[in-house]
Parts: structure tokens; C-alpha cells; sequence
């Protein structure tokens, strides 16, 4: 697959966007005209700049405004696009976009379309140059890629082709099976672009709101599919127009586009009668989380096996040589690492006490470090002790490792590494939890798409609708990522405003990371009254809540009388019930969370307001 990247679709300076384009992987990179009008040199030095850093230019853009006009703008059309050639030329160019007319002046004049193309393919041929024709959605006469293929078609000329652009095509729902019309010799690039499915005006829905191929809604994988089955092989360009990519960091967001597209291509690899072979493991499989680990002091350690046993939870064992703990409530284990040496010790003196990884239970270990090293995401490995086990994994989110365990080996691995249980009996009452239900991580709002892919092209997750949730002072952005069992759930959320809880969680915490765990049971009022029998500090839910609630749902008021007893929280999706019990934060930076799902599906996102208007209220005594 060769790819390429728009620089529109990046932040920085020309010289910086080739850079960050050359080390994401990409073969090449289309030069967006603005770009090229503000840098300082010439044509040639950016073609130099690139040749330098082995990227081909693999097409000018773009031209608007020419088949079709009335004179004089005709002839000037066509001495602009002369004076584009002297460009192309000097810049090494072989090939320039243009968009279908959207002047007020252009004539809905077919045949008048076909003989200006076929003119403008002679003056290209002259050149040694190609021109590739594309349809935008918000065209004046042409606005559909069929209609400009039979324009192209029509004009016949070797050097007049087809650019096709997920973004035009799929907003005005054209149907991906009409590729199938297209010869492939006269499609001469193709751009993709993903979008969420918003009801607005197309101009500024593309201007503002492309994403990276998974990151929408639009079915980028099946215009893929229909793209590759009529036997293109030339290059795949990302054209991504966003805000918020504009403001992020052209590394990132170019690391990140490159990704994807392997991604896409892998996606269409495996579909049935595939046109070509996967060049990639699978994307990893995992249903389960083994553990979650805790970086901590000796003092922040203390703490914290204090507020894990008000939540039940039990200290098995401890390592066999280092300074760490194992808790356990049915099939949770929780770890705390309080060696003075190591990954942890490091990420607890940048980040305080707080999550520092998360053990995956995965079907296949070689092949879930092989994916992660094909799409680019940089792997782990520190040194191990003497007859201890390596457990490989990915950095994540803040820096957090994400462990691969092979399943059916966990048990072996905690008799190996935590041999000798504890023979102090459990101090607290059991809450009767189960399993993870799932894990909320914050990052800062241009962070946000990054680790949604993330997720999405190495584990091959889902992705539920995003939610806008009202803070006190500001909003919070928030998706979930599911695996297709819904085994393991996380929130991904995020916050342009610098006041709001999560942005205060990512300024206080130096990064972002896991800001709460919520843990299942399967009786939410008996966990409460063990909570609270064990000294569990709850966050407290005001009263106006169960008044209103009472009145949405038509509860029974007995119901009400015991969710206002224990600050329980409900949501209802019809007859499925979700009931939420939050702590306190621990050290301002993580808590905990206690969910009965009654074959509900969703995170009680209704309830969002009130907790974190709660959360806001909370001033932790002084030190």
C-alpha cells in the first residue's frame, strides 16, 4: 500500500510537516498550495527538503474553478493552470487536483465540460504532466463522483484522470458498489478520509470535521473494499481537514494517520474474498483484564490497602523479592508497586500514586506484539530479575503499560511471582465484587482521536457514540471503546476546558491517565452496606437527585427511599437498569466506582452531571 498525507492535514511549518510525514512512515506527501505560497523558499527547495527525506510528491493542490467558465475567466483559467505547471515542474510533481467547478459563473454545459478537459489533458501531456479530476460533494454542476467519471470518460485523454475522496463521495451517500464502473488505469489517486455523521452543511462539515479512517462513521472500510477490488494499486492519501489535528502535534496526528490507513488496508484483508493476503496479525483478542498495578510510596501504599479493603478487597500475597502487593476480590487483582527501583518507582515520582499499567489477557502473545510493532506503537521492555517472568506489553495512555498475559496462564504466573499467601485473615467485609466493569481514562482534548485509535486498529474494538457531559465549569468529552464481548470497557473523555474535573485530573496528575475503575457486583445495596459497614468514604449525592428521579422514572418510592440511603445512582434505558455507587478520590486522582448492569449496555452517562458537580464540591481536608 503506498501512502501519502496532505500536509493540510497537519500543524507546524512546511519543512516541520515533511519532517513529521517522513518519520510516521509515509512514502509521500501531497503539497497543499497554501503551504507552498508561505514558505520561504522556493519550489525546488521543498522538492529538495523531501527528495532529502525519501518522500515522493504525489500531487499539487488544489485548482479550482475551470471547466466550463465563460470567457474571459476561461482563458484565464486555463493561463493559471499554465503557471501551475512552471510550479509542478520545479516542485517534481507529476500530477495536480482538480476540484469540480464551484463558481456562480460556470455553465451546466456538458459537452463545454468534456472539450475544456480534453484541452487541459493536451496542455498537461505537453508538460509531461497528468491532471486528476475530483467530484466535491458541494460542486455546482458536478457534486457526484459518477458524474465526474463520465466526464472523464468521456474525455478520453491520457493525461485526464479520476481522484476519488471518501469524504465527497460517502456525505452524499453515494453507493460505494458504483466503483466498481471505474477503469482502474484512469483512477489516478485516491484520498480518504473518515467523518463523523453530522446533519450540516457539507463545506463546513468537511472543513472542520474529517477524521482518521475508523475515527467517523462514515463506511470508509467498504469504499476501500470497492476501490481495491477494480485493481487500483497507486497511492492512498489522507486529506484530513480538523481543528483539532490543526492544533495537536504534527508527529502525533501524522504517526497516527499512517496507522490507520495499514489499518484500513488490514481491515479489507480480512473480509471474505479478500482481494489481497493480511500482512499483519490480527488484531489482538482479549475479553479479560488480568490485573490493574498501582505505582505507590510506602506511605501512599498504606493509603491506598486502606481504602482497597473499605472496598473489600483482600492482600493475598506479596512478590517474591519486591515491594509489591497483591489484592484480590472474585476475579479482580489489584497491584501495588512500591519498589524503590524500576518502570513504577519512575512513573510514581511523575504522576504520585495512580495507575502505572493494566494486564490484558490475550490468546496470542507473539502475534499481539507483532500487530502492535506493525502499526507503530511503541513496545516495552525492561529487565527482569533472576526467575522472574517477562510479561511484554505497549505503552498507553500516559505512559501507561498495557501487559499481554497468554490466557490460561494467569495462575501460574501469580504462584510464580506471588508464591506464599498471606495467612492474615481478610479485615473488612467482601462487597461481593465480581470483575472489572470497566476503566475511564482522561487525556487532554487533542489527545482525545489519538487514543481512540489506538484502541480501535490494536485491538480491533468498537466504539459506542460520543457524549458531551456537562461539568460544572465546562464541557467533557466521552466514548467508549468496547471488545466485541464487551469483556473489557473503556471510557476515553477529555476537556477543551482547562476548569473542568478531567483537565484538573491531567494538570494535577502531570499527564493523562486512569482517572476511575469501576468494578461489577451483583447486588448493588449489599456492596453499599458492606462499604460502609468497612468505612468506605462515599461521595455524597444530594437529595434534589431522588426527588427527580422518583418523578422520570415513576420508581417505586421504596426504591428511591434505599438509592438515597446508600448515594446510589440509577439510569434506565427501558427494561434495562444501571445502578452506580462512586468512593472519594484516592490522593486526588483516582476513584473508584461500584455498577449493577440489569442487561443495560451504557455507562449511565445521564448521571455524569451529577457526579461531577459532587466530585466538585469535595475539599479534601488539609494536610
Amino acid at each position: 500500500m503506498k501512502r501519502s498525507i496532505a500536509t493540510v492535514s497537519l500543524s507546524g511549518t512546511l519543512e516541520q510537516k515533511l519532517a513529521a510525514v517522513a518519520a510516521a512512515g509515509f512514502q509521500g506527501v501531497e503539497i497543499f498550495e497554501t503551504d507552498l505560497i508561505t514558505f520561504p523558499g522556493r519550489p525546488r527547495d521543498v522538492a529538495a527538503i523531501a527528495a532529502d527525506l525519501g518522500l515522493a510528491i504525489t500531487l499539487f493542490q488544489p485548482f479550482r474553478d475551470l471547466e466550463a467558465m465563460p470567457e474571459p475567466q476561461r482563458s484565464r483559467a486555463f493561463e493559471r493552470m499554465e503557471r501551475k505547471f512552471d510550479v509542478m515542474a520545479e516542485l517534481g510533481a507529476p500530477l495536480i487536483l482538480l476540484c469540480s467547478n464551484c463558481s456562480p459563473l460556470a455553465l451546466p454545459d456538458r459537452p463545454r465540460m468534456i472539450d475544456d478537459l480534453r484541452e487541459l489533458g493536451g496542455r498537461a501531456a505537453a508538460r509531461g504532466m497528468r491532471v486528476g479530476y475530483e467530484a466535491l460533494a458541494w460542486g455546482l454542476h458536478v457534486n457526484d463522483h459518477r458524474e465526474a467519471w463520465a466526464l472523464v470518460r468521456d474525455a478520453d485523454h491520457p493525461a485526464i484522470g479520476l481522484i476519488l475522496d471518501t469524504f465527497h463521495s460517502l456525505s452524499r451517500r453515494i453507493p460505494s458498489t458504483s466503483i466498481g464502473d471505474i477503469r482502474a488505469e484512469k483512477l489516478f489517486l485516491v484520498q480518504v478520509a473518515d467523518a463523523p455523521l453530522l446533519d450540516m452543511d457539507l463545506l463546513q462539515w468537511s472543513r472542520h470535521f474529517r477524521c482518521m479512517p475508523g475515527q467517523g462513521d462514515l463506511a470508509v472500510t467498504d469504499w476501500a473494499e470497492a476501490i481495491w477490488r477494480i485493481g487500483y494499486d497507486g497511492w492512498w492519501s489522507l486529506e484530513i481537514f480538523n481543528d483539532r489535528f490543526r492544533s495537536g502535534s504534527a508527529s502525533g496526528i501524522a504517526q497516527d494517520g499512517n496507522r490507520s490507513l495499514l489499518a484500513l488496508r488490514d481491515a479489507v484483508s480480512r473480509r471474505p474474498r479478500s482481494p489481497f493476503a493480511p500482512q499483519m496479525p490480527p488484531p489482538v483478542a482479549s475479553e479479560r483484564m488480568a490485573f490493574i498495578e498501582f505505582a505507590a510510596s510506602h506511605q501512599e501504599a498504606a493509603a491506598l490497602g486502606q481504602m482497597l479493603a473499605a472496598l473489600g478487597f483482600h492482600a493475598m500475597a506479596g512478590h517474591r523479592r519486591k515491594d509489591v502487593m497483591r489484592w484480590r476480590q472474585g476475579d479482580i487483582n489489584i497491584v501495588v508497586n512500591s519498589e524503590p527501583e524500576g518502570f513504577a518507582h519512575s512513573f510514581d515520582i511523575m504522576h504520585g500514586a495512580s495507575v502505572c499499567a493494566i494486564g490484558f489477557v490475550v490468546d496470542d502473545v507473539a502475534g499481539a506484539l507483532g500487530r502492535a510493532r506493525a502499526l507503530g506503537v511503541p513496545l516495552f521492555e525492561q529487565a527482569v530479575g533472576p526467575d522472574e517472568i517477562e510479561l511484554p506489553g505497549v505503552r498507553g495512555v500516559g505512559g501507561t503499560l498495557l501487559h499481554f498475559i497468554a490466557s490460561g496462564r494467569e495462575e501460574a504466573v501469580w504462584a510464580h511471582e506471588f508464591p506464599q499467601p498471606l495467612p492474615d485473615p481478610p479485615t473488612s467485609l467482601s462487597l461481593g465484587l465480581t470483575h472489572i466493569d470497566h476503566v475511564a481514562q482522561t487525556m487532554t482534548h487533542e489527545e482525545f482521536l489519538s487514543w481512540q485509535l489506538f484502541y480501535l486498529t490494536l485491538f480491533g474494538m468498537t466504539k459506542t457514540p460520543q457524549v458531551d457531559i456537562a461539568d460544572t465549569l465546562g464541557l467533557v468529552h466521552s466514548q467508549a471503546v468496547e471488545s466485541p464481548g464487551k469483556g473489557i470497557r473503556i471510557t476515553l473523555n477529555g476537556s477543551q476546558s482547562g476548569q473542568t474535573l478531567s483537565s484538573r485530573f491531567v494538570q494535577h496528575y502531570f499527564g493523562a491517565g486512569v482517572q476511575h475503575i469501576a468494578f461489577a457486583c451483583p447486588d448493588v445495596f449489599a456492596a453499599a452496606a458492606a462499604a460502609q459497614a468497612n468505612g468506605l468514604d462515599l461521595l455524597p449525592i444530594p437529595p434534589n437527585y431522588y426527588d427527580d428521579l422518583e418523578a422520570r422514572f415513576g420508581l417505586d418510592p421504596t426504591l428511591v427511599d434505599r438509592l438515597r440511603a446508600h448515594n446510589i445512582l440509577y439510569d434506565s434505558d427501558g427494561e434495562a437498569e444501571y445502578f452506580q455507587l462512586y468512593s472519594r478520590a484516592f490522593a486526588r486522582r483516582v476513584f473508584f466506582e461500584i455498577v449493577e448492569r440489569r442487561a443495560y449496555q451504557g455507562y449511565g452517562a445521564a448521571n455524569a452531571v451529577v457526579r461531577l458537580a459532587a466530585q466538585a464540591r469535595f475539599k479534601p481536608p488539609a494536610a
